[in-house]
């Protein structure tokens, strides 16, 4: 079976739990690094899904890397391969689909709160309400054919699905040691950004524990349904074929 593609671009916002889920499920998954290699991967049929993360880069960048990228998605577009979109990886998602991605009126940084649409509420087994933790500062516009699945106070498109394609303007897939050294490293970026939706790092920081609590039961819930959409394992796919055969084998053994 085709292993998941995760698209990785800085060493602080890596996969966290999502990597927990991918390998709880025993899914193959291949690690990439499209910034320090300088290129994408072309075609998405080599993969089973696709998962961009976020990045201290701009999703509208004249970089080679970034229009790799977009060329990647569009390929998944093409072919359906079901692609999952993290902040910047929404970003890019949105310009796939042909959806501007633009600054937003200010940053949003730390936790904050957002409203799950009701078909999200459905499809991914959501709370109508739930804090996710932030760190951008552009936003999107929900693509032609797409839908909104989350809103929020400081930045009002927080998420879009079109089919199998899922887009969140946020991280769910953040540790409390990755939350750390993100605050580690962007310190001098925490002292400087102002706002109504940028926390300290102090307000980051506080209730941490229970704060992920949520944000992981809500995630894990999100990735489950997601990759429910993928293709299922050549060893399920022998197993159920296997049961079959058994049950034939049985009814031709039974029959006069």
């Amino acid at each position: 079976m085709k292993p998941v593609a995760i698209l990785q671009h800085e060493a602080a916002q890596g996969p966290g739990i999502l990597l927990d889920h991918l390998r709880q499920q025993g899914m193959a998954h291949v690690l990439l690094d499209p910034c320090a290699q300088g290129s994408a991967p072309a075609d998405a049929r080599d993969y089973r899904g696709i998962i961009v993360l976020g990045s201290n880069h701009c999703a509208n960048e004249q970089l080679r890397w970034i229009e790799d990228e977009r060329c990647l998605l569009q390929s998944a577009l093409l072919h359906d391969v079901p692609v999952l979109g993290h902040c910047f990886g929404a970003q890019m998602l949105a310009r796939a689909m042909g959806a501007r991605v633009w600054r937003n009126p200010c940053p949003n940084i730390g936790w904050s709160t957002v409203w799950v649409t009701r078909c999200a509420q459905q499809l991914m087994d959501l709370p109508a309400q739930a804090s996710i933790f932030n760190w951008h500062y552009d936003t999107f516009e929900i693509p032609r054919g797409a839908t909104r699945t989350m809103y929020g106070r400081h930045c009002l498109n927080k998420g879009f699905m079109r089919g199998r394609h899922w887009a969140f303007q946020g991280h769910l897939e953040v540790t409390a040691a990755s939350v750390r050294q993100w605050c580690r490293e962007g310190h001098e970026e925490l002292l400087q950004a102002q706002g109504p939706g940028v926390q300290s790092e102090a307000q980051i920081l506080d209730g941490l524990d229970q704060h992920l609590a949520g944000l992981h039961a809500m995630a894990l819930r999100t990735y489950r349904a997601w990759t429910d959409q993928l293709e299922q394992p050549d060893a399920m796919v022998d197993d159920v074929l296997a049961r079959f055969r058994l049950k034939s084998n049985d009814y031709l053994r039974r029959r006069p």
